[in-house]
């Protein structure tokens, strides 16, 4: 697999960390409730097809969204995530 690095352009995976779903960037508000937290750090779905994903690229140290398919491994797209999650 082959990520587009918005700052190096095409990588090989293996320049990457992957550090799950991209769920992590939708924090709760810091009075959510009990609720919202369990949820935010216990419950994941682990889909088949499309997913929004977390990965590190360790060269250039940039946090980057994936949108991919489980299933057919197509990159749909990438893009950092410094800047849209504030």
């Amino acid at each position: 697999m082959r990520l587009a690095c918005p700052c190096c352009g095409p990588r090989d995976r293996r320049e990457f960390t992957y550090y799950g779903a991209a769920d992590y960037l939708d924090r709760p508000a810091p009075e959510a409730g009990l609720d919202a937290w369990d949820a935010y750090l216990h419950l994941r779905d682990n889909p088949a097809g499309k997913t929004r994903d977390l990965w590190y690229h360790d060269p250039c140290q940039s946090w980057l969204e994936v949108e991919r398919d489980t299933v057919t491994h197509a990159v749909h797209s990438v893009q950092a995530v410094a800047g849209r999650h504030a």
